[in-house]
């Protein structure tokens, strides 16, 4: 079956375009792309597959795994070593989640903003 698309950007709401872009960029070691202004800032891989950062001032942060505002996406990332990943996805500002539902597979951390994403044992 031929793909109807080619997947090509996942953006994130913040309240800080340029401090969450940042973020994501140590995580990935993708190169930060600040468009005119602070409303909208990228970061692109060479094969086109971009995370986007779209400034809502007054954002407020999903909650997770459930609650008022349940999260409606969250990324994954493959770590070869989860305790090695944890410490420096935590020495960049992002928070471990309280619930940690299978830990020796995955850990659910909370960027800055409040969105959650996860380290992945690659395996």
């Amino acid at each position: 079956m031929a793909p109807i698309a080619r997947f090509s950007l996942a953006a994130l709401d913040c309240p800080d375009t340029e401090a969450l872009a940042r973020f994501y960029a140590e995580i990935t070691g993708w190169e930060v792309s600040p468009h005119d202004d602070d409303s909208w800032v990228e970061l692109a891989r060479e094969d086109g597959a971009t995370l986007a950062f779209q400034k809502v001032p007054d954002h407020t942060a999903p909650t997770w795994p459930e609650g008022e505002r349940p999260q409606q996406l969250h990324l994954d990332f493959d770590v070869p070593d989860l305790d090695e990943g944890e410490r420096q996805v935590l020495e960049i500002g992002a928070r471990k989640a309280d619930h940690q539902p299978y830990p020796d597979s995955f850990r659910v951390f909370l960027d800055p903003a409040g969105h959650p994403f996860c380290l992945v044992k690659a395996g």
